[in-house]
This record gives structure tokens, C-alpha cells and sequence, in this order.
């Protein structure tokens, strides 16, 4: 992603809104804040998204979805120029429209500081890039409230815009399966070290060593010593193009940070029906 593209406004208010503890090894202390401080960081807060808004957005950002995204995103004035409304919206299968006056504003991931791309195979991932990509889903997925939603993005005449919505269960997702197995993966450390192939392929920071990183294979009975600590709860995923679930016994897990420089890859393989992890680079 082109850092060239992004306003500087949603990095400053990155610095704010995202933190970094739901990839750390420990957590870390909670001061104790005052009412003053909360209210100045209020204040702060909405001058730097009042300046986000003031920001047009420039016209390089429809090359690539991502750069219009993360635009979109942040900025109230992108949103209202960049939806068709009336807004078709499909609630459980109950049709209905959004008029521009009813749109809520919508900050996706951006409070919660990293997404998540979840591809059937190596070749997918070169969508991230493709500028001939021309369809795009944004996917808000809770497995523990059995809900997906979907956004559905269109480019036309060159501009993304936002042209559909639709809200469904989890049972009504085509990856469902996998989707349910990584929720219990990341919650439960007992099924996470059963789910592990004989050995998993390992790039990340070397325990011994903060300054360093090492690459090589742990067995499963070393994965507590290597493991990093996983998003659980709401995923968001973007899906790039049309066809986005194709049958594959692959699944390339990407974890991107937002202005906080994390990136986890972890590579799925189906073997005798159960999803195992081969591979993982922290």
C-alpha cells in the first residue's frame, strides 16, 4: 500500500485511536487518567477528524482499493460523496434502502487498529495490487454472534463507491467452516497446539534475543514459547474480486496492523478434514 496515497490526518489519528496491545507478548500497565486528560483527548480527538474531513481525498486513491478504503474509512465527507443512495440494503434477507440522511457513519476497523485477509491460495494475494480489480467486499465477521456483514464497493468510470450492504448469519458464509475453526483456534489453547502440523515452519522474534529474529521449524511442544497472541473476537476481512471462496484445502491468514507496523501471515493446510497450521511468519 502506497504510504504516498494515505492522509496524513488518519495516521495522527492512528496515534490515537490504535493500540498495539492485542499483538503484545505482555500486557502492558494501565495508568490511571483523569477526568481533564480524557476530556482533552476528546478534543484533540475531534479536531484531528474535523481535519481528516477537511481533507480531499486525492484522486490517486481509486487506483487501488486499499487507498480509497482506508480514505473512506476516515473521513464523513468521503463517505457521503463516495454511496450511492438511496443505499440497497438486504437485512436477513428483508430488502430495504438507506437515504443519505439516514447513513450512519461507518469506521469499519479503524478503532480497532488491524484487519485481517484471508486468501484460498498464493495467487490471490497479487489482488492486493491489481489495479483491474473492479469489485470489492468488506467483510465484518463475529462468529460468537452468528452475523456477517458485507459492504459491497463497485468502480465505475474509475471512482469506488460503496453500492450495496447486506447482513446475514454465519451459516449463510461460504467459508463458515474455516471461519468457526480459527475463532476456537484463537480462544482455546488446547485445540490451537492440537491444531498444529507435526512441524510448523516459524520466521518471528527469537525469544532469547528482543533484537533478533530467527527462522526455522518448532515442534508443537515448542509453540507456548513462540506463539503470538492472536485477534479474536470481531475479524474483518476484504475480499478482492468476485470470487473470493473457491474450493481450496488452503488458507493464507493475514493480520495487518493499521500505523502500528504488525503483520502476521499464517499458513492453513486441510489434512484428513481438520484445518491444520503450517506455517507462520511473525
Amino acid at each position: 500500500m502506497r504510504k504516498s496515497i494515505f492522509i496524513v490526518a488518519v495516521i495522527l489519528i492512528s496515534a490515537i485511536f490504535f493500540t498495539t496491545g492485542c499483538m503484545e507478548r505482555t500486557s502492558p500497565v494501565v495508568d490511571s487518567i483523569g477526568v481533564d486528560t480524557l476530556m482533552a483527548d476528546s478534543v484533540e480527538t475531534d479536531s484531528l477528524s474535523d481535519m481528516v474531513d477537511e481533507t480531499p481525498m486525492p484522486v490517486a486513491a481509486d487506483e487501488l482499493f486499499d487507498d480509497f478504503f482506508f480514505n473512506f474509512a476516515a473521513s464523513r465527507k468521503v463517505q457521503n460523496d463516495r454511496i450511492i443512495f438511496p443505499l440497497p440494503v438486504d437485512n436477513y434477507g428483508k430488502k430495504k434502502s438507506v437515504s443519505k440522511s439516514g447513513w450512519v457513519r461507518e469506521r469499519f476497523f479503524m478503532n480497532q487498529g488491524y484487519y485481517t485477509l484471508i486468501f484460498n491460495s498464493y495467487k490471490q494475494t497479487s489482488l492486493l495490487k491489481d489495479t483491474a480489480v473492479n469489485n470489492v467486499t468488506v467483510e465484518r465477521i463475529s462468529v460468537s454472534n452468528n452475523k456477517v456483514t458485507r459492504w459491497h464497493f463497485a468502480r465505475t468510470k474509475g471512482l469506488w463507491h460503496l453500492d450495496g450492504m447486506r447482513t446475514m448469519t454465519l451459516s449463510q458464509h461460504p467459508d463458515a467452516a474455516f471461519l468457526r475453526f480459527y475463532d476456537k483456534f484463537v480462544s482455546d489453547s488446547v485445540f490451537q497446539q492440537q491444531s498444529l502440523a507435526e512441524t510448523v515452519s516459524f520466521t518471528g522474534p527469537d525469544p532469547d534475543d528482543d533484537f533478533s529474529t530467527m527462522t526455522g521449524e518448532i515442534m508443537p511442544e515448542q509453540w507456548p514459547m513462540f506463539a503470538p497472541q492472536l485477534p479474536s473476537g470481531t475479524l474483518y476481512n476484504i475480499v478482492y474480486g468476485t470470487e473470493a471462496y473457491p474450493a481450496s484445502s488452503i488458507r493464507l491468514f493475514l493480520i495487518r496492523g493499521i500505523a502500528n507496523g504488525l503483520q502476521i501471515d499464517m499458513h492453513f493446510v486441510r489434512q484428513g478434514g481438520s484445518w491444520m497450521l503450517k506455517k507462520i511468519n511473525t
